[in-house]
């Protein structure tokens, strides 16, 4: 496995992003938007949510909505504009965040037959540097636990990894594609793994 650098999109996510069916996505704490860029250029509407302003400006040429959001603020769900509706999309990414309170909705705002795409730092990271903090690193199998526990049902596994990526940076992740049930001929279902 190999690290991606911070402009490029992570391979995991261009491994599954063709999965996602026609509808909106979301990028959660999208930074500098390179998952948003992809997801665009799949012919997705996007939304792009950081509670940084100068990286989410760096998304303003229209093809991408953007939110300025600090997702951990205990006030943050109260906003008339939180993304985190109930079966709102049809797929999510993130990357390279953990914030657990958010775990669950985040599961309930994927649309029947949607996909999320999750990629972030593990337990054992923090031999390697940041985050070296457990709140922000997961625990063995969190992620395939979550989907596995997700309501009303489980969400169905199309991949999951955990380990140590060899470089350029080492650093010891977690990842996951799944899908919510609910389409009558899921793509993928018939997806090359």
């Amino acid at each position: 496995m190999v690290v991606h650098n911070d402009d490029a999109p992570s391979p995991w996510v261009v491994r599954f992003a063709g999965l996602i069916p026609a509808g909106e996505v979301l990028d959660l704490a999208c930074g500098r938007g390179r998952h948003a860029r992809l997801l665009a250029a799949l012919r997705h509407p996007v939304l792009a949510v950081d509670r940084d302003g100068v990286a989410l400006s760096a998304l303003g040429d229209g093809t991408i909505r953007t939110l300025q959001l600090d997702l951990e603020s205990s006030l943050a769900a109260e906003r008339a504009d939180w993304p985190l509706l109930p079966g709102r999309f049809a797929g999510i990414v993130v990357t390279n965040y953990l914030h657990r309170p958010l775990l669950k909705p985040l599961l309930a705002a994927l649309a029947p037959g949607g996909v999320l795409i999750y990629e972030t730092f593990a337990q054992g990271n923090e031999r390697y540097g940041k985050p070296s903090n457990p709140a922000f690193l997961l625990m063995p199998d969190e992620l395939l636990e979550l989907a596995r526990s997700a309501v009303p049902q489980s969400l169905q596994i199309v991949a999951f990894e955990q380990g140590q990526l060899a470089g350029p940076k080492p650093a010891v992740v977690q990842r996951i594609c799944a899908v919510r049930p609910g389409l009558a001929d899921p793509m993928w279902a018939m997806a090359p793994i």
